[in-house]
């Protein structure tokens, strides 16, 4: 097999990289290298940085009305060539085939947010704020933005999550996509080309953290949205703040759910399966705890262990797959070390999934569905991310005691409570310290119009992505006062200290 040497997207064409260093990138249902990318130079990053930086004057400047017919011509691109992209995303991330179409129609939701910019970023106007002034709300864009994408999505949260809007209100961006997962967002990038994008407007590279640490403090570069774990969300934002720019960095997550005695277990457990092991538990929003009412927890339990069994372990893009690989060797041998360290702190292990093996694709990286009971607060494996189909079990005894247990968690991107009782999904909604809840919904992302809104140590920065808050974070607003002078206004030689602010 042939293996594809990829290039970056720079001023509009795929360039040869001049570095010495290429990064493989896996098929992980096979554990193929199938195409190697480039550790770009910082010569090269800079030279992405200043295309941007050329493309900005003129693409600020284009109507907003015509920017975003390039993003309905992008979003029907997206359409015609769904089964080409979602093949090549289940082939270099792992994702089965419902769950890497799904990571494409999650691009095409916030680009058509993105094509509402001629009304989103409509000003607001006061006639006549005092005497004879007026004042008139601008929403203006910033510059060249860099976005720093995770392997996870790498369709939505590059090009959804992070270009949509950025263009749309008139920015530039440079990406720098995941280097294990790097051609799904170079495809889309000459899908944008495609569209009518003009050169420079989106530029792609693949570097190192060397390389990507010029975003955070490049003059050119006026904000940051960053995808990735806590430890380095963190070093981005305090450097990318120190260096006066926006920045916004949503990081790891321990979602945990809330299961009452009064939930339905067949489909409460159904709904639990799906979040926890969908996208073989590579996603913040995936749901690796549960906190247990005790009086339903054996039941579930062997609800959950009944349900499991049914389910397909697979290549990703065999239909029929319920659960793919992980993304490589080193993040398999990571998520086994985290199943290892649970029974080493006394976790009871339900469903081992280390040992599983894919017949023809024995080489694949693949762990099973692994499920711990008897899961409590001082263990580890419950408390920290994994990011591997691994669920645990936390027994409690209330209500009370559940909300306790999750809110003690460090992160808190989502929060679930599965019940039929009105009282109880009201108040959980109303003191859980997750930015996204779900009453018997076990996956609470929010449609593009609404932000992404994690909190605690989930997120750092002011303005979370999408929504409105994706508006602002892309937008600074300019507030013009005006007055226009009657003859004998124009005579005058007094004017008040406050002229018109009064």
């Amino acid at each position: 097999m042939s293996i594809e040497k990829l290039k970056p997207f720079i001023n509009g064409l795929f360039v040869e990289s001049s570095s010495d260093k290429y990064m493989d990138v896996y098929d992980p249902s096979t554990g193929e290298v199938i195409a190697q990318t480039p550790c770009c130079t910082v010569a090269e990053v800079e030279r992405a940085i200043a295309a941007a930086k050329a493309a900005f004057p003129g693409w600020s400047n284009t109507p907003c009305p015509k920017r975003v017919e390039v993003l309905y011509r992008f979003r029907d691109l997206l359409s015609e060539h769904m089964d080409e992209l979602t093949h090549m995303l289940c082939r270099e991330n792992g994702k089965n085939w419902e769950e890497a179409r799904g990571d494409l129609l999650k691009v095409k939701e916030p680009v058509e947010v993105a094509c509402g910019a001629p009304s989103l970023t409509m000003g607001e106007v006061l006639m006549n704020v005092t005497e004879g002034f007026d004042s008139a709300l601008y929403r203006e864009p910033l510059g060249v933005f860099a976005g720093i994408a995770p392997f996870n999505f790498p369709a939505m949260i590059p090009m959804g999550w992070m270009m949509p809007m950025c263009i749309a209100t008139g920015n530039t961006l440079v990406l720098k996509a995941a280097s294990m997962t790097p051609m799904t967002s170079l495809r889309l990038a000459a899908l944008l080309k495609e569209a009518g994008l003009p050169d420079g407007v989106v530029n792609i590279v693949t570097c190192s953290r060397n390389e990507a640490e010029l975003f955070l403090k490049h003059p050119d570069v006026k904000g940051v949205t960053f995808v990735g774990s806590t430890s380095i969300g963190s070093h981005v934002y305090a450097t990318a703040a120190a260096n006066g720019k926006r920045v916004q960095c949503l990081c790891e997550a321990k979602n945990h759910a809330l299961v009452l005695g009064d939930a339905p277990i067949t489909r409460t457990a159904a709904g639990i399966i799906n979040s926890a092991f969908g996208c073989a538990g590579e996603r913040c929003m995936a749901l690796p705890v549960i906190a247990v009412q005790e009086s339903v927890a054996d039941k579930l339990v062997a609800e959950l262990v009944n349900q499991v069994k049914t389910k397909k372990i697979g290549p990703a893009y065999d239909k029929t797959t319920d659960l793919g690989p992980v993304v490589t060797a080193d993040h398999k041998k990571g998520v086994v070390n985290w199943i290892e360290k649970g029974l080493r702190e006394g976790a009871k292990l339900i469903l081992d999934g280390r040992n599983v093996v894919v017949p023809g694709y024995e080489k694949g990286f693949y762990v099973g569905h692994t499920i711990f009971d008897y899961v409590t607060p001082e263990m580890t494996v419950g408390q920290n991310e994994i990011f591997g189909p691994v669920l645990c079990v936390k027994r409690v005894k209330n209500f009370e005691e559940g909300l306790a247990l999750m809110n003690a968690n460090e992160f808190a991107n989502g929060s679930v409570i599965f019940t039929q009782n009105g009282y109880y999904a009201r108040e959980f909604a109303k003191r859980t310290h997750g930015g996204m809840v779900g009453v018997n919904v076990g996956i609470p992302v929010p449609a593009g119009m609404f932000p992404f809104a994690g909190h605690k140590h989930s997120f750092f920065g002011d303005l979370h992505c999408l929504g409105k808050d994706g508006l602002r974070f892309y937008t600074e607003s300019k507030v013009v006062t005006s007055r226009w002078f009657t003859e004998e206004e124009a005579e005058k030689t007094k004017v008040s200290t406050w002229d018109g602010a009064i």
